[in-house]
């Protein structure tokens, strides 16, 4: 297949908003590809690259964007021609590796078409953004290969690898889904949760279920069988190595052949509360020796589930079977902290949960989870079944500048850069975010900020701090990239504060006493 395919679907899909016709987009490229070409269709459309990391970043871009590299007149680079290339630039290392890397590059967009330049270019850089994510591309898949979403669906959650799934069914058609079983050994996608407004919405949606401490530490899935232990991550990276602690918890479990589902956290010695996600984060990424890591910060697995036990495969169990199960394999310490609601219509049962998500919040952890007592283990969605509760926190910023949007948004300017005001009047940005942007709020801001523009890269339109815009958010992230040391974690747009002048919008020292109980 041609890579100006691809470019051509990802501007059709970028261009639409109705999921129906990004599925029938993508169902039509799925029949058109060779089914050993749908692996790569799936990360490109994603923006990603099968190889990670390949050392192309900003400083060779910039040498080589059109019109410094001229364009080919008819399209002719294959999807396997470009892969070639990429894995290529990932084994580029020592001396005079960006020279090569540059050159590879040029030959590369030489034989790219103007259309699929630009596609690449935004590959590269990370900026595909034309919403053909794994769950839209799965529902192409589906279709193309003729078989129920559902059961693909199902297929990849015990596979864990949408592309491999869809190469399979696409080459052998529906009987092939049959294969993909659990295997304890082999990661599976992580069940993931919705998000309600309260507990009480929570318990009211769900009826009969168990209310959980949501823990802000890193996700693992805990694989054992025998003597052998594998951890992984969220996004299924095999990280057994860096975590010994869990290693080794999970070899005192009980049972055998288990695969577990939980979280890695920090406790602070002196206090007996959870120490910053990025601390964990920092622990588990650290290139430091196991060892010296392991005494800067003691880490400890808690865990809310378990997939598999002693041969038999949990997942289509209910919640509470799967969880005497849990409570059979790990002693209480090591299990999550939870209160059942059995009955949502019993005096003081919706009030009893709301003081547990009060507890649990005093306790400095992020939130709850409300989940059915009923409920299987549907991995690789955010299921209705499980929802999550955090407190909302808000912000009054100003907008200091905006950048060209892509895809969809193209024309539009979109990801803001937002500040709080400092004491001298200046403003310190504390973040970007393009995320909660109707149409409508993306086009009237696009006006009204080319009404305050300062200057214009062709990137990043600089304007006059006087648009306020309100911001929710979940908490604070300690970062050396912005002035006043941290970030906002999840920021999102709520509405425009065109009433509201800059000299009103929050201060930074408003934003770090409110952050103290937040900062991640």
């Amino acid at each position: 297949m041609l890579l100006a395919r691809v470019a051509e679907v990802s501007g059709q899909v970028a261009a639409t908003s109705a999921r129906s016709r990004k599925t029938d987009l993508l169902a039509q490229l799925f029949a058109e590809a060779e089914p050993e070409e749908s692996p790569l269709v799936i990360a490109y459309l994603s923006g990603r690259l099968p190889q990670g990391r390949i050392g192309v970043g900003w400083s060779v871009l910039k040498h080589v964007l059109p019109p410094a590299v001229p364009a080919a007149e008819r399209p002719a680079l294959t999807l396997a021609a470009t892969d070639a290339v990429m894995t290529e630039l990932a084994s580029v290392a020592g001396s005079g590796a960006q020279a090569r890397r540059l050159g590879l590059m040029r030959d590369l967009l030489a034989a790219a078409t103007l259309p699929e330049q630009e596609f690449l270019l935004r590959l590269l850089s990370g900026d595909v953004r034309q919403g053909a994510l794994d769950a839209v591309a799965l529902e192409g898949v589906a279709r193309a290969a003729k078989v129920p979403p559902e059961d693909l669906r199902r297929a990849v959650m015990l596979e864990g690898s949408l592309p491999r799934v869809a190469r399979a069914v696409l080459a052998e058609g529906p009987a092939v889904l049959e294969s993909f079983v659990l295997r304890v050994g082999s990661p599976v996608q992580p069940m993931l949760a919705h998000t309600a407004g309260s507990v009480t919405e929570a318990v009211a949606a769900l009826g009969p279920c168990v209310v959980e401490e949501k823990l802000d530490g890193i996700r693992v899935q805990v694989h054992r069988w025998g003597d052998e232990v594998r951890v992984y991550t969220r996004s299924l990276d095999d990280i057994t190595a860096r975590l010994p602690e869990v290693v080794a918890t999970a070899r005192e479990a009980g049972g055998d052949r288990i695969v577990l589902d939980g979280e890695v956290i920090a406790l602070d010695p002196a206090t007996g509360r959870p120490l910053p996600f990025q601390d964990i984060a920092s622990r588990v990424g650290s290139r430091l020796d196991v060892d010296t890591a392991r005494a800067g910060v003691p880490v400890s697995p808690v865990f809310f589930d378990v997939l598999a036990a002693d041969g038999e495969v949990l997942v289509d169990r209910p919640g509470h079977e799967r969880h005497a199960v849990l409570a059979r394999l790990l002693p209480e310490p090591l299990r999550v902290r939870r209160t059942v609601v059995d009955d949502p219509a019993a005096p003081d049962a919706v009030e009893e949960a709301e003081r547990f998500f009060r507890d649990t919040l005093a306790r400095g952890h992020e939130g709850v989870l409300v989940k059915a007592l009923d409920a299987p283990y549907v991995a690789g969605r955010r299921g209705r079944t499980w929802l999550k509760v955090k407190p909302v926190h808000t912000l009054d910023l100003v907008i200091l500048a905006a950048e060209r949007g892509h895809g969809r948004r193209t024309g539009t300017l979109s990801n803001l850069h937002l500040g709080a005001r400092a004491a001298d009047g200046s403003f310190v940005m504390l973040g970007k975010t393009f995320k909660g942007l109707t149409d409508e709020m993306l086009r009237w801001q696009t006006a009204r900020l080319g009404e305050l523009a300062v200057s214009d890269d062709g990137f990043t339109v600089r304007v006059r701090p006087e648009l306020v815009v309100e911001i929710a958010f979940d908490g604070l992230q300690r970062s050396s990239r912005y002035p006043a040391g941290v970030t906002l974690r999840f920021a999102r747009v709520l509405r425009h504060r065109p009433d509201k002048r800059a000299s009103e919008a929050d201060t930074v020292e408003h934003v770090l006493a409110i952050g103290r109980g937040l900062v991640a």
